[in-house]
């Protein structure tokens, strides 16, 4: 099993950006350029790793190697982007990987490619790449063929012996329970052993209401891998295991108007298999609140003003400030109700919103975190 902490370490010192890896600051999937430089990035590594893996780390300064980090991405259908844009798709895995020297809410993202042997190219046109484009590395760079196409196998053994090297131990599993009880110490951590072999912490605060238990602030994390399978400051959490599986309902706040409820957002389960293997298992399971329209409109004009006055710089009133605070979550209430024109309002506000406030801009992070994983199913 590989500890994809050390996995990043060695990709990070064999070499400066190559054909079997690509190192970003970050990327946005949420707009059509970003998304479509990422597409051509998965395409050309893709293309020209026909035999192993490839790799993207998510994080990286580009000159100095210094890790930076960035935000928690835990979207599970990155595949489904990928089968819908891409012809002859390789397998692609987005995992978040914690690094002690990091904000507990940063780490790096890393995105492993597996090829199928096939040529892969773009499916249909996105931002200015057109459908039926064919993208190869060239150095540190991915750049479209058209003639004389052929895959070659160049890497499998120096990518081999980078993975071999970063291979997990007893010695990194005891490393990373420590480090995570210690951590964690004001949120109750617990640790638990799967077949023998999987070592899986986690920890939150503990709420009950009623005759359930609730968590909030959790952060779970398979340290065998040093993988973080789950991170959030803000949501609630229902958590439940045995012997062979754990599973999490993640729970959203969301309402109008002062009157708040907790929707089932996503339900996510690990099951653990006696071959030293382990699956993850996603369901949406959210269903969008229904509000009065007349209340709605009433609530996206409200929103529209305040905008417009963010817009001109214009002082905001006491009360429109503290509408402010759930702008973004009452314009993703409006498009789950058929407002099909509060999704672009949502996204125009984000530049606005981060200058206004940068606790304002985690709540607003959190509003399109929700949305990207109902737009995603």
């Amino acid at each position: 099993m590989i500890n994809k902490r050390l996995l990043i370490k060695n990709l990070l010192a064999h070499n400066d950006e190559n054909s079997f890896y690509d190192k970003k600051r970050k990327v946005d999937i949420s707009y059509k350029e970003g998304k479509a430089k990422f597409l051509k990035h998965i395409c050309a590594l893709s293309n020209s790793n026909p035999k192993n893996n490839s790799y993207i780390v998510i994080g990286v300064d580009d000159e100095d190697n210094k890790i930076t980090g960035v935000d928690f991405f835990d979207d599970s259908k990155i595949q489904n982007l990928i089968n819908a844009y891409l012809t002859n798709p390789p397998i692609v895995q987005y995992e978040n990987i914690p690094f002690p020297h990091l904000p507990d809410d940063k780490v790096v993202g890393l995105v492993t490619i597996r090829p199928n042997e096939e040529i892969t190219a773009l499916r249909k046109n996105i931002w200015k790449y057109y459908g039926g484009s064919v993208f190869f590395r060239d150095g540190s760079m991915s750049m479209p063929k058209v003639f004389d196409i052929k895959i070659k196998d160049v890497n499998s053994k120096i990518v081999s012996a980078i993975e071999n090297h970063a291979q997990s131990n007893i010695q990194l599993t005891l490393d990373g329970v420590f480090d995570f009880l210690n951590k964690r110490q004001d949120f109750d951590p617990k640790y638990k052993v799967f077949k023998e072999y999987f070592v899986l912490c986690w920890s939150g605060q503990k709420k009950n209401v009623k005759d359930e238990v609730f968590y909030s602030r959790v952060d779970i994390e398979l340290i065998n891998e040093q993988v973080r399978l789950f991170y959030s400051a803000l949501d609630e959490v229902a958590i439940f295991y045995n012997d062979d599986s754990f599973r999490i309902i993640e729970y959203v706040r969301l309402g109008l108007q002062q009157s708040y409820r907790y929707y089932k957002l996503e339900e996510k389960i690990i099951s653990f298999d006696n071959n030293a293997s382990y699956s993850i298992h996603v369901d949406l399971i959210f269903e969008p609140p229904q509000f009065d329209k007349k209340v709605l409109h009433h609530i996206y004009n409200t929103n529209n003003a305040i905008l417009e006055k963010l817009e001109k710089g214009i002082t905001l009133a006491n009360r429109e400030i503290k509408d402010l605070e759930s702008l973004a979550a009452s314009y993703l209430i409006c498009y789950l109700n058929g407002f099909e024109e509060a999704l672009p309002k949502l996204e125009y506000s984000k530049l606005y919103i981060k200058k206004y406030n940068s606790e304002l801009y985690k709540s607003y992070k959190e509003t399109m975190r929700i949305l990207r994983k109902v737009k995603y199913n």
